[in-house]
């Protein structure tokens, strides 16, 4: 049986909202994340999805303890992680890494791509000679695809997917158990994005990273993922197998997402009928009582107003938040592509 690397229990991440310029004081509270529970087994990877604003981001970097946590437990390789400092926490940076969204913020300009991906072993204390340190780096260069005669170059000097692999080096470095890729394509073009998924599958199975895996586009995730964490406004609504979640999604939520996906196939395509949202996304200073989903859904009644959902095993396996999950007649009425899988 594969072994939990990773769990989060009910974390919670809420940024204070406060008044006033000499005597602030706090009038209330951006509630980013609010209570999310997840586990990451060695080896998998596991996917997080959701709109723009729902939490992603700030859960990637909470797991990751750039940023303190409100409330809620982290627990890493069986080890409390929630509060740790100190050469303690310089310690866990060795086996948790991440990659950044932007390749063109994350590397520091005004140092070669040599010095950056070395960083790591002179901030750890290894390979403290330089030629052996060059070595090492060359090679990471070589195993993500970079020219390693271009050491002493600097980030301006190469294109954006060239720049995304170099913080794929520096991530790998020193060789950790858990690597967060925040949403690690979407500032590429589409071929140079099919590059870096590409690298990232080869270097999981070589090394048998576990990846945390942060996108907004449902194809990649499903390319990429053993399974995924769809959130909403702070909250994980559902989670399932890849295969799962996308053939019968329980969450109307999720299922909304599903029929936004384009069906290469026209007849499918022509079948499908496509579940609109209607409204905003609510304020995270302000979220909605009880479901935070019920004032988009379709399918909502007072109890959605009234009680909160917990997340509980449905038909199929999935685990979801929702007291009307969506039906197998419903799901293949807005997926239509699910009838391939069933």
């Amino acid at each position: 049986m594969a072994q939990t690397l990773l769990e989060v229990r009910d974390v919670v991440k809420h940024f204070p909202i406060t008044q006033g310029i000499i005597f602030q004081r706090q009038i209330g509270a951006v509630q980013a994340v609010d209570g999310i529970s997840l586990s990451v087994e060695s080896g998998e990877t596991l996917g997080l999805v959701g709109e723009s604003g729902c939490g992603k981001s700030t859960s990637a970097r909470v797991i990751m303890r750039l940023l303190e946590p409100t409330s809620g437990t982290i627990i890493f390789d069986g080890q409390d992680i929630t509060h740790i400092r100190g050469d303690r926490l310089k310690a866990l940076r060795r086996e948790m890494q991440m990659i950044f969204q932007d390749p063109y913020s994350s590397l520091n300009p005004r140092k070669t791509v040599g010095s950056i991906i070395a960083e790591p072993f002179v901030i750890h204390g290894m390979m403290k000679g330089e030629n052996e340190r060059k070595r090492a780096v060359q090679e990471l260069m070589d195993r993500v695809g970079l020219n390693p005669e271009h050491y002493n170059r600097y980030p301006h000097e190469f294109s954006g997917g060239q720049r995304q692999r170099i913080g794929v080096a520096r991530a790998l470095a020193l060789q950790p158990s858990v690597i967060v890729a925040d949403e690690p394509v979407s500032a590429l073009d589409v071929s140079i994005q099919a590059q870096i998924l590409n690298l990232l599958h080869e270097l999981q199975d070589d090394l048998g990273i576990t990846l945390i895996f942060i996108a907004h586009d449902l194809s990649v995730v499903r390319h990429m993922c053993d399974r995924i964490a769809v959130m909403y406004l702070g909250h994980v609504v559902e989670l399932a197998s890849s295969e799962e979640l996308y053939a019968h999604p329980r969450m109307p939520y999720t299922g909304a997402l599903m029929s936004a996906v384009p069906v290469p196939d026209p007849r499918l395509a022509k079948a499908k009928k496509r579940q609109l949202l209607t409204g905003d996304v609510p304020s995270p200073s302000n979220p909605p009582q009880a479901c935070p989903f019920h004032t988009r859904c379709w399918k909502a009644q007072e109890i959605c107003r009234t009680e909160t959902p917990g997340l509980e095993v449905k038909e199929g396996g999935n685990v979801a938040a929702c007291h009307f999950p969506l039906t197998d007649a419903e799901v293949l009425e807005r997926v239509p592509s699910a009838r391939t899988a069933t």
